[in-house]
């Protein structure tokens, strides 16, 4: 069954409700690789309980509804999908525990052709279910590969930033561990795609690739770490488009650019000079 715009629009992503706990947040830093260095203060603040921090790439996996795509009723072609652009905004500062709620919508859908497929836009509101205040809003291109001639023509609701011309003017290598998608997948993303060889097979692939939002928080890690000195209240929000996959041990190579406003940045793997990240940007306070 394939979907149109008016189906997926309808579709009743189920609210989620999510109680915020300590371990939760340290296992979300500890997943991007924020622990490293057992000596760095500014790292502890997210892996330790006296002093915890909530991290603010966090957002993306607060209160997210599971893999619904996966759902027979949907009409996607589940295992040709891929991340294709992520946004965030933090609005409050992310509790370390708490009860949120979580709302899902599908924005709408830009048919790129049947040969092409179709980008899916959602945006998901995060808020404090005591009190109803927005915390974050999370906003998500899917690319659904298999699922082009659907119809829809939905325009995006970002440009991309254009990175400067220039020299970057600092950068951050952080390497990702073999076991990353396993642990990253704790925070609730349990697409096959990142964990089962058959799978990442049927979708192209020689193995298991890096959930996207893991190489994102790997680029945020190095933002935090550089820019800043792991500042969770300094990053408001973050913008990027996902360009390539990354396998499991490959070492990110983070480009920064600081700019009046924020940063601009883009990330590529040192091991094939491939660039997995790109059009960055940060929002600083």
């Amino acid at each position: 069954m394939a979907f149109t715009e008016g189906s997926l629009k309808a579709y009743p992503i189920a609210d989620v409700e999510q109680s915020v706990t300590p371990e939760q947040c340290m296992l979300y830093s500890l997943s991007v690789g924020i622990g490293t260095d057992p000596m760095d203060a500014g790292q502890l603040r997210y892996v330790v309980e006296d002093g915890l921090c909530a991290n603010p790439l966090m957002a993306n996996v607060l209160a997210c509804p599971s893999f619904w795509m996966q759902a027979d009723d949907t009409g996607v072609d589940w295992k040709q999908t891929l991340h294709g652009e992520q946004y965030f905004e933090i609005h409050r500062p992310l509790p370390t525990t708490g009860i949120l709620l979580g709302r899902t919508r599908v924005l709408g859908i830009n048919d790129r052709g049947e040969d092409k497929g179709a980008f899916v836009y959602s945006r998901r509101e995060v808020l404090d279910k005591a009190s109803g205040d927005l915390v974050c809003s999370v906003e998500q291109t899917t690319v659904c590969r298999g699922d082009g001639g659907c119809g829809g023509h939905y325009a995006a609701p970002r440009q991309p930033r254009r990175l400067p011309e220039r020299d970057a003017d600092m950068v951050c290598e952080l390497p990702i561990s073999p076991q990353a998608a396993l642990l990253y997948r704790l925070n609730g993303d349990r697409n096959p795609l990142h964990a089962d060889p058959a799978v990442a097979a049927q979708a192209g692939f020689p193995q298991p690739i890096l959930h996207g939002l893991c190489t994102l928080g790997v680029a945020g890690h190095a933002i935090l770490q550089t820019v800043c000195d792991y500042d969770a209240a300094r990053l408001k929000s973050m913008a990027v488009r996902f360009t390539a996959p990354v396998f499991l041990g490959e070492t990110p190579h983070t480009e920064m650019w600081k700019e009046d406003d924020g940063v601009s940045f883009r990330s590529s793997v040192v091991e094939r000079d491939k660039l997995v990240l790109g059009n960055g940007w940060v929002t600083l306070a």
